[in-house]
Formats: C-alpha cells, sequence, structure tokens
C-alpha cells in the first residue's frame, strides 16, 4: 500500500471522537497518526492500520 508522510488516511472505523480520518507522521514497522476530529495521536502495527484504511486522499505537489 502506498502511505506517505502527510497523507490524509480514512478509516473503516470511527474513533471515538466521531471522525474516521487520521493524518501519517511517521511510517516503518509502525505508523504514527493524529487523529483530525480531536488530535490524539496513537502509534499503530502497519499490518493493523493498512488492513483498516478505506481510502488515502493526498495533496499533489507541484515539483
Amino acid at each position: 500500500m502506498d502511505v506517505r508522510v502527510g497523507d490524509i488516511v480514512v478509516m473503516k472505523k470511527r474513533h471515538p471522537c466521531g471522525s474516521n480520518r487520521w493524518q501519517v507522521f511517521r511510517i516503518g514497522a509502525d505508523f504514527k497518526m493524529r487523529c483530525l476530529g480531536c488530535g490524539h495521536e496513537i502509534m499503530s502495527p502497519r499490518n493493523k492500520i493498512e488492513k483498516n484504511i478505506k481510502s488515502i486522499q493526498r495533496e499533489e505537489t507541484h515539483e
């Protein structure tokens, strides 16, 4: 799965605050992400995150 730092991922399940959108800050064996609803930050294993991603929203960069 092509997830990059700075991407917004839409998850299948909602966070308790009601949002299902997260911004990616770190990628490796674990993902570090911040909820865009309440600002809560989590680190979770890559395989758990990748199977729960519904879609990826990426800002296009002009290089």
